[in-house]
C-alpha cells in the first residue's frame, strides 16, 4: 500500500494536494477507522491494569510510573520521529540493510507526500508486533513497576496518535492546540525539513538543536502558517 520510498524521494518528500481538493470528512473518517482498534486494545489494556494495581494499594505507584511512562514517551515520539521515520533506508546488499529497507524504507514517506491522505495519517496494528513482545515482557519484572510504564507507554501512543490526527484535521480554538498545529503544519512544509520533530511537545527540539528558526517562530506565533500546509 506505500508507494514512496525514502530512499528515492528524500527523507522529507515534498507534500502535494489534489487539483480538485481534498474531501476532507472522507479522509478523517479513514483515519479516525484506522485508530479504533489500538485505542482500544491500549486504553482498555492500561485502565485494567490501573485497576488492579489500586485495589492492590499501589496507586502511588501507579501515578508515578504513569508520569514516567509519559515523560519517557515524550522522547520516543520524538527519537521514532526524527530517525526512523525520516532516516532513509536503502536497499544495499547484506541480508540487515535488506530487512531495513523492507521494513522501514516507506514508513512515513507517503503521509509527507500526501499529508491530507486520512490513510497515512497513522501506523494502525503496525505497533501490536511490538506490543505482542514488550508487554508479556514487562509482567516478568515485580508487579505493577515495568508493566505499568510499558502499558501506559503504549496508552501514550494512542492518545499520540489521536493527537496527530486533531492536527490534521481539526481546528480546536485554545492555545497549546494551536501552538503545536503551528509547529506541525511547519514541519510537513518545504521550510520545515530537519526541524520540529516533536508532534505533542517542542521540548525534545529544543534539546537536540531541531527547534524552529527564531525568526519563523515569530512568524507562527502570529498565525502564518507556509503556505504549502494551508490545504491541510
Amino acid at each position: 500500500m506505500y508507494t514512496v520510498l525514502k530512499s528515492i524521494a528524500g527523507p522529507h518528500p515534498e507534500p502535494t494536494f489534489p487539483a480538485g481538493g481534498v474531501d476532507q470528512a472522507f479522509e478523517a473518517r479513514r483515519s479516525r477507522g484506522r485508530m479504533y482498534p489500538i485505542t482500544v486494545i491500549y486504553l482498555a489494556g492500561f485502565a485494567a491494569l490501573a485497576w488492579f494495581a489500586v485495589r492492590a494499594g499501589h496507586a502511588v505507584r501507579l501515578i508515578a510510573l504513569s508520569g514516567l511512562a509519559v515523560f519517557l514517551w515524550t522522547l520516543l515520539e520524538y527519537t521514532f520521529h526524527r530517525w526512523l521515520f525520516h532516516r532513509p533506508f536503502p536497499r544495499g546488499e547484506r541480508l540487515g540493510s535488506r530487512v531495513l529497507h523492507y521494513l522501514f524504507d516507506a514508513l512515513h514517506a507517503d503521509h509527507h507526500a500526501r499529508p491530507w491522505d486520512g490513510y497515512f495519517i497513522n501506523g494502525h496494528l503496525d505497533t501490536l508486533i511490538v506490543a505482542s513482545v514488550a508487554v508479556p515482557l514487562s509482567f516478568l519484572a515485580p508487579p505493577y513497576t515495568a508493566s505499568v510504564v510499558v502499558m501506559a507507554i503504549f496508552a501514550c501512543y494512542a492518545v499520540y496518535e489521536w493527537s496527530h490526527h486533531a492536527l490534521h484535521f481539526w481546528n480546536l480554538d485554545f492555545a497549546y492546540f494551536q501552538y503545536i498545529r503551528r509547529r506541525h503544519l511547519y514541519h510537513h512544509s518545504r521550510h520545515g525539513v530537519g526541524v520540529a520533530y516533536g508532534i505533542t511537545s517542542g521540548i525534545w527540539d529544543t534539546v537536540f538543536g531541531t527547534r524552529i528558526p527564531a525568526e519563523e517562530r515569530q512568524r507562527l506565533a502570529a498565525g502564518r502558517v507556509p503556505v504549502a500546509t494551508e490545504s491541510l
